[in-house]
């Protein structure tokens, strides 16, 4: 008899750990308390036009190749992939009225080399040399920790690793922008190497430099967008893992993770009980051998499991940051909006007081002393300029994202609301400035503005973040919270609120290092494709899924 598996919540993550382990002979059920499944990486329709509501870049393809590769499955079979050239637009704050010169990266590194070489002399051999470095940095990161679940630190350290030691210990000490700083001076070409930060959840003041692997995705690796919309990815996930047999139930809230009490064993010092499955809003409470977690990590230590249970208590959470939160506007545009590229980048000059006022100067800043900063660094989607189906006839549609403080009351009631409408005019009267679009505001005909509250409400978002766990040194990789719990052994835990991180391809990733637990599998290096259906009978005995047949490891367990 196939053990049971749940699945709390179908986000990506959920989504991707789901159809993996139905391929390997369980029998799982994804519960999502949404009507639809995507978790951040949303779609809305309205009044004729499609957006995109979480991530919009297509980076890291290789990753999203391997994970449909382990589920015996092709990339191109799904999604229509097209590589954006420009790459992205950047706009600078202006000086006086008139717009900056924008700044375009295109789809061609010898031609980036000349545009940077031409705002700094000598830029564009120094920004080759970062890129080159960039690359390495990520190269190493794919094959030695991202794909690691830290059960066995010692088997990323392999002799390439070792001979890089000193290297990896200057990235991982120094703060990215000083390692910015050290390769060149113009502030645009800094803020061009330095705002993947923010697809951390937090500041280039604030990540370790080993992120400057980040400039190898943009710079040498180029951009590329699946028509149709990033929510493509989520419907192809859906079939694939409905295909393996994955029973999905949507408007299904857990409320609580029910566990067994059970006694401390040498094989588990710390334990404190075995889930037994799952309870919903409605009282329902659905079995399982084995539960995984995508929901918000905070909100499943704190809310989900009962006190005794919990690893990561509330008082953990106090002296943690939760990284950036945003204010998101959807609008459609009434006519052509050509100075915009697909993907465009605002950046202001003030760029240490943008962060200062949204993430504070600790890394867990009160949100009281945090702020709305008056002028702001933003990122603006226009995905009509590859998918004009994307918007009706003669308009274009626009994704503002601006970085906000981590505050749940902003937007939590009538006057924060109203508050956060009139921000939302001032941004898009901000774009419309600095990149040269007269009316800008006045020629949206519909739109729709998110803030912090809309993500605490609607994902259990933990401060309301807008993404997850910020990536400083004490919350990245081995310091990151870990995907299996110590109290709970059959509880796991896979999304951006564990390891390897937050973002699209580190949530997809996750779901690989659960099959990885469950196996028992312990190197660095991610699983051979396909994955053969059935794979998960062949765990080692340290893995979990073999454990589950002992008796001695699970109360009330059969044989």
């Amino acid at each position: 008899m196939s053990r049971r598996v749940v699945v709390v919540g179908g986000g990506i993550g959920g989504l991707a750990t789901a159809a993996l382990l139905a391929r390997g002979g369980a029998q799982v059920t994804l519960l999502e308390r949404h009507a639809t499944l995507g978790g951040r990486v949303g779609a809305a329709s309205f009044d004729g036009f499609r957006f995109d509501t979480g991530p919009s870049w297509y980076f890291m393809p290789e990753v999203v190749e391997h994970l449909f590769a382990l589920l015996g499955e092709r990339v191109e079979d799904h999604l229509d992939l097209v590589r954006l050239d420009p790459a992205y637009r950047v706009f600078p704050e202006p000086v006086g009225s008139a717009p900056s010169a924008m700044l375009e990266v295109t789809g061609d590194p010898e031609l980036n080399w000349k545009a940077f070489d031409a705002l700094e002399p000598g830029a564009g051999e120094a920004m080759r040399a970062y890129a080159a470095e960039s690359s390495e940095a990520y190269r190493t990161a794919l094959d030695h920790f991202l794909y690691t679940t830290f059960q066995r630190p010692d088997r990323a350290m392999s002799a390439s690793v070792l001979r890089r030691a000193g290297t990896l210990a200057r990235l991982l000490t120094q703060p990215l922008a000083d390692k910015v700083a050290g390769a060149v001076e113009h502030p645009v070409l800094r803020q061009v190497l330095g705002y993947h930060a923010v697809f951390l959840g937090s500041s280039p003041y604030r990540v370790p430099a080993l992120y400057s692997l980040m400039s190898h995705l943009d710079l040498v690796d180029g951009v590329r967008y699946p028509r149709g919309g990033m929510y493509t990815l989520i419907d192809a996930l859906e079939r694939i893992a409905c295909g393996h047999g994955v029973r999905i139930r949507t408007n299904a809230d857990v409320t609580a993770i029910e566990v067994e009490p059970a006694p401390r064993t040498l094989r588990h010092p710390r334990r404190t009980g075995q889930a037994r499955g799952v309870r919903l809003a409605t009282g329902e409470v659905v079995a399982a051998d084995v539960v995984v977690s995508g929901a918000d990590r905070h909100h499943t230590e704190t809310a989900l499991l009962g006190a005794a249970h919990r690893s990561l208590p509330e008082q953990w959470w106090r002296d943690r940051g939760p990284g950036i939160s945003a204010m998101l506007v959807m609008a459609g545009v009434r006519g052509e909006l050509p100075e915009l590229a697909h993907h465009s980048l605002f950046f202001t000059r003030d760029w240490t007081g943008n962060f200062a006022d949204i993430l504070g100067d600790g890394r867990a800043a009160d949100p009281s002393t945090l702020r709305v900063p008056p002028v702001a660094s933003a990122y603006v989607s226009r995905t009509t300029a590859t998918d004009p189906g994307a918007a009706p006839p003669g308009h274009e549609n626009l994704f503002l994202l601006v970085p906000f403080p981590a505050d749940a009351a902003l937007g939590a009631d009538a006057a924060s609301r109203a508050e956060l409408e009139a921000h939302a005019d001032r941004f898009l009267d901000q774009v419309g400035a600095w990149a040269g679009v007269p009316g800008l505001r006045e020629r949206v005909v519909t739109r729709r503005v998110v803030g912090p509250a809309d993500f605490a409400r609607d994902f259990s978002a933990w401060r309301g973040t807008a993404l997850g766990m910020e990536h400083t040194l004490r919350q990245s990789a081995m310091f990151r919270p870990g995907d299996a719990s110590p109290r709970v052994p059959n509880l796991l835990h896979v999304g951006g609120g564990t390891i390897p991180g937050v973002g699209l391809p580190m949530c997809l990733i996750s779901a690989e290092l659960v099959v990885k637990r469950l196996l028992g599998e312990t190197s660095p290096r991610p699983l051979p494709t396909p994955l053969r259906h059935g794979f998960l009978d062949a765990a080692l005995p340290g893995g979990l899924w073999s454990r589950l047949g002992h008796a001695a490891d699970v109360p009330g367990g059969r044989r």
